[in-house]
């Protein structure tokens, strides 16, 4: 078959082409963004092409998929509509790949791209296994059983999926510009859980996890003494984190990953879950932990001198104090300094003080203005940066022109945050570096 995907730069898009491509089809796809992106890695080293204007020829037999940052009105959304083509939802094509493999569907507020990575990386060292994670990264093969899928809440895509297994992280207030209240995001959760065919591994530590009412088997998994997956001794410093898992009564041993932060722990608890659950070798699960490599913009850190610079996705509150206390066990005696790049209007309206709590973690705070591309300024008038960076002490705007303003930072922990891309910011902070 032929797709065609409008947004193909964007994380979930490049990583459904490339899975696309793999499984035999041919893929080409559009996008505004002309300048370099991560996401475009998988598809440049596949061949896939990318096209930036409006007047190249596409096959009447292809089906077209799309991001839904391009609005109905997008030149390219009507001119594919004027050619009478087949128009799908992302969604229910990622559905079609999830019904054709024993999928696990990996979901929650947070914690989902970290999670999917160490079961992929457990998998590939032992079974083998496809992957949709949404960093830009994914692959399959029809030979492969197993398909990991970072199954995402935001629209309810993950409602299309119907998958074997299901892990929920965590569910808390996320995308309010599309939920009503938490009744309806954990509402929606119930239903993906309970779409789930075999097996449910779900946060037992989080109250609005354990109010699902499962009628899928659930195991609950977490630090509390109840779950059916606990986590015991856990050892949190600076080489990373150790701890021990006790799976319903039976004591699976020591573990240890080169990861920070309680809720990485967590997310490591939730992989080991699924993999004994499954049948893989507690030895080979022990190996892959000790060299797990985080996902593309998960705690990725590059050393200059003596400055540290560390990129990652964190982009709600409970992310971002999560990051910041994980680079306070790493580097405990340093100064750690926060970039952070706003990316939508309704996330700073709806968590004001909570941003303003989580970046407090923080010695220093910097911000941009908000970057958004799926919101519009107008549609929120007196939002913006200001609202957060006018409560922290010592607080500063910066953006890419005035990057210079981060001299003074070399040295320290500089933590660049945000789900946007934050590429130049940090090209020219490094510069500055070199």
């Amino acid at each position: 078959m032929k797709y065609y995907c409008i947004g193909i730069k964007g994380t979930g898009m490049s990583t459904l082409a490339q899975i696309l491509f793999d499984l035999g089809n041919e893929v080409s796809g559009y996008d505004d963004a002309q300048g370099y992106k991560f996401t475009q890695d998988g598809l440049d080293s596949r061949g896939i092409k990318i096209y930036y204007g409006h007047d190249h020829e596409i096959d009447k037999d292809t089906i077209v998929t799309y991001s839904v940052a391009f609005s109905a009105d997008h030149p390219e959304m009507v001119r594919v509509k004027e050619l009478g083509l087949t128009i799908k939802p992302y969604a229910e094509i990622m559905g079609d790949v999830v019904a054709m493999f024993s999928t696990i569907g990996v979901s929650g507020t947070h914690g989902k791209t970290t999670t999917s990575s160490i079961i992929r990386h457990i998998l590939e060292d032992s079974v083998g296994c496809n992957y949709f994670i949404g960093a830009g990264d994914g692959m399959a093969t029809k030979d492969n059983e197993y398909y990991v899928v970072e199954s995402d809440e935001f629209n309810r895509h993950f409602l299309y999926y119907h998958p074997r297994y299901s892990i929920i992280t965590n569910i808390e207030e996320e995308h309010m510009e599309i939920y009503d209240d938490i009744d309806d995001i954990r509402n929606c959760f119930e239903q993906f859980a309970n779409q789930t065919k075999e097996l449910v591994i779900a946060n037992g530590d989080n109250d609005q996890v354990k109010k699902i009412n499962y009628k899928t088997d659930v195991l609950f998994y977490g630090f509390n003494d109840d779950n059916d997956i606990v986590i015991k001794d856990s050892i949190l410093d600076s080489e990373g984190s150790r701890f021990r898992i006790v799976f319903k009564g039976e004591d699976l041993g020591k573990f240890q990953v080169p990861l920070f932060g309680k809720h990485m722990v967590m997310n490591s608890a939730a992989a080991i879950g699924i993999c004994h659950y499954i049948g893989i070798d507690l030895d080979i699960i022990k190996k892959a932990l000790n060299t797990f490599k985080n996902a593309k913009r998960r705690f990725e850190t590059t050393n200059i001198g003596d400055t540290v610079v560390i990129d990652d996705y964190a982009h709600h509150p409970t992310e971002i104090k999560a990051t910041l206390e994980a680079v306070r066990q790493k580097y405990p005696d340093r100064k750690i300094v926060a970039v952070f790049r706003p990316n939508t209007y309704s996330r700073t309206k709806d968590f004001t003080k909570e941003f303003i709590d989580a970046l407090e973690v923080a010695d220093k705070v910097y911000m941009t203005e908000i970057l958004a591309n799926r919101e519009k300024a107008e549609d929120y008038p007196g939002v913006g940066s200001n609202m957060i960076l006018d409560e922290i002490p010592g607080g500063e705007m910066i953006e890419e022109d005035t990057i210079s303003n981060l001299s003074k930072e070399i040295g320290n922990v500089v933590i660049f945050m945000g789900c946007a891309d934050n590429s130049h910011l940090i090209e020219g902070f490094e510069n500055i570096l070199k």
